[in-house]
């Protein structure tokens, strides 16, 4: 009989997200999907409010799961991984990893030929469900595999397939974009106190400023120039505002800061 069933290795943060995620995805609860993380607790602690199973060990999981997803820190994958030479089959597995930096080369030379690998780079706000997730297939990966992967992951947030080659990029965009999103909030909100407000309403104004125009962003057919023009008048405050932040090259700077995120990305994969 064909396996069908999920199995999920790490119940750290992005773990129990990646579960809370697939339950979501596929109506909750789910009993086919089962957990193994090597502290028990944190495990029973994630399947138990959507109904997952726990685990003995990752032979069990192999034994019953076809979609392997694994959420463990890039220096613990080879642990994991390593014993699995003898009972992974290439028919019946699927290998799902969002550790970072690690890539399909160093999972397919771990397994059997042929063995199907695909790479997530997943982002923190998937632990809301609003998450950002690029994946890369392996070349055994076929088209239907790759669709279901994504079904499944539909739960956490946006999903797209990318070249591996191009993970580094995603992961100076997506994978730390939240990061600039969040300085650029602190230093919105000390704008607004510095300005007059007091901090509870500099936040709360600085907040809803800032999800308003992402979801306008999303939901209207134009380009952020487009919109940017139209809050833009000539000579407005604006304007003024605008041109600071081109004299401070706002813009050149966070490109910067991009291209040096995809530059370290590229140095710890080689590490």
């Amino acid at each position: 009989m064909a396996l069908s069933g999920i199995g999920i290795i790490g119940c750290g943060a992005m773990g129990s997200a990646l579960l809370r995620g697939i339950a979501v995805s596929r109506g909750a609860p789910v009993a086919d999907i089962l957990v193994y993380d090597l502290n028990k607790k944190r495990a029973e602690s994630a399947a138990g409010p959507v109904g997952a199973g726990v685990a003995a060990d990752t032979e069990e999981m192999l034994q019953r799961c076809r979609y392997i997803f694994l959420a463990v820190k890039p220096q613990d994958a080879a642990a994991v991984v390593e014993p699995w030479g003898k009972t992974f089959q290439p028919c019946d597995h699927l290998l799902i990893s969002l550790a970072a930096g690690v890539t399909i080369k160093f999972y397919e030379r771990l397994l059997p030929g042929g063995s199907k690998i695909i790479r997530l780079m997943p982002n923190t706000p998937c632990l809301i469900r609003e998450g950002a997730v690029a994946l890369s297939a392996g070349s055994a990966v076929s088209a239907e595999d790759l669709a279901g992967v994504r079904l499944l992951l539909g739960g956490l947030g946006l999903t797209m397939v990318v070249p591996e080659n191009l993970m580094d990029a995603v992961t100076a965009l997506s994978g730390s974009g939240p990061a600039y999103l969040y300085l650029f909030a602190e230093a919105l909100i000390d704008g607004g106190v510095n300005a007059g407000l007091d901090r509870e309403t500099a936040s709360a104004l600085a907040l809803q400023t800032i999800l308003g125009a992402a979801r306008m962003l999303k939901e209207c057919d134009r380009s952020p120039a487009e919109l940017r023009h139209d809050v833009t008048s000539p000579a407005g405050t604006t304007a003024a505002a605008l041109a600071v932040l081109e004299k401070r090259s706002f813009r050149g700077s966070l490109i910067d800061a991009v291209a040096a995120a995809a530059e370290r990305a590229g140095e710890l994969n080689r590490e």
